[in-house]
């Protein structure tokens, strides 16, 4: 290709970048759903809003399974001035077996993301795993998605999950899914830290 078709294609792209940016006038908080069987949701997530209190906002972090061991984002973040973690989960659900226990930790977690949904004062609220919740009947979806149109017109939200609710992706501003190729696991390689948590 010659400098000339190259800086024509570029500019025919800049062009219609331009175009769209210039479309995009609303300014509001966003819904992201990080859904998938792949690795990865979390750690997007918590990147993201590493992005955000790069930028002095203010974010909470609700962890709706994780509960067992301190994980690595847990250990980075938990001092931080701008973020609020809560881990509320008592471990993955074939750890604890024991239905009535998760239940009560999932409605208690939900009593706390709620009053966050109320609070002007977060630009960003992290569930993480929250899509289980409706997955094992944990929680009824109607009341989040409920609580999540009322939220504060600048709070940003993103919950991860393997699977999301029809009534969450029908609300969701942005849903990305992550897909699973390979897993080392499955090769037999052994969950470590830094990597799985």
């Amino acid at each position: 290709m010659t400098d000339s078709i190259h800086k024509t294609r570029m500019a025919n792209k800049k062009a219609a970048v331009d175009a769209k940016i210039a479309k995009a006038t609303q300014e509001r908080g966003v819904l992201i759903l990080l859904k998938g069987n792949g690795k990865g949701k979390s750690s997007s997530a918590f990147g993201t809003m590493a992005r955000s209190v790069g930028h002095g906002k203010r974010c909470a972090v609700i962890q709706f399974i994780k509960g067992r061991m301190e994980t690595g984002e847990f250990k980075f973040f938990k001092d931080h001035p701008l973020i609020d973690w809560h881990v509320m989960g008592h471990g993955f659900t074939w750890e604890t077996q024991n239905k009535s226990l998760d239940i009560i930790a999932a409605q208690k977690a939900w009593a706390l993301a709620e009053e966050l949904l109320q609070n002007e004062r977060y630009d960003m609220l992290v569930f993480d795993e929250l899509s289980y919740m409706f997955k094992y009947q944990y929680l009824d979806v109607e009341p989040v998605v409920a609580a999540l149109k009322k939220r504060p017109a600048m709070q940003n939200v993103i919950i991860t999950g393997r699977t999301m609710a029809l009534p969450l992706q029908e609300i969701a501003d942005t849903i990305s899914s992550v897909q699973d190729e390979r897993h080392a696991f499955r090769q037999g390689v052994k969950a470590q830290a830094g990597i799985e948590f």
